[in-house]
């Protein structure tokens, strides 16, 4: 797969890898960090049939903001026909997802190997 330079913004991360946008998100995902990884987030999820994968191996910590992040990435791409991908969540963001019952909601895969594997099929819902 091609990959491209890599944008780096303080909790966020993107680049391109085929015809799939890597969001990796990294440190504390709090109200802070959602104020500026929004927008970047928006700009991945604007373009219909969008293939997008966001990396949350680097995350120490996601509360309701971050949550609300994933959210809404999920309704942009949803409307879009696109597909998003979760990779790489640590436990105590699969244990967050399962304790709101939004695990059922993503696409969630254990590595950013199998998620860009995932992301470059065909678009389904989880």
């Amino acid at each position: 797969m091609h990959e491209s330079v890599i944008s780096t913004y303080g909790y966020v991360r993107s680049h391109h890898v085929g015809g799939c946008t890597v969001l990796a998100f990294h440190g504390e995902i709090d109200i802070a960090a959602a104020l500026e990884i929004q927008p970047r987030l928006d700009a991945a999820t604007s373009l219909p049939r969008c293939r997008v994968v966001i990396d949350l191996s680097g995350v120490d910590f996601l509360d309701a903001s971050g949550l609300r992040l994933l959210c809404r990435a999920r309704l942009r791409v949803t409307e879009g026909a696109g597909l998003l991908v979760l990779a790489a969540p640590p436990p105590r963001v699969v244990w967050l997802l399962r304790l709101t019952r939004l695990d059922g909601c993503f696409t969630v895969l254990p590595t950013l190997d199998e998620a860009l594997r995932r992301a470059a099929g065909p678009v389904t819902t989880p």
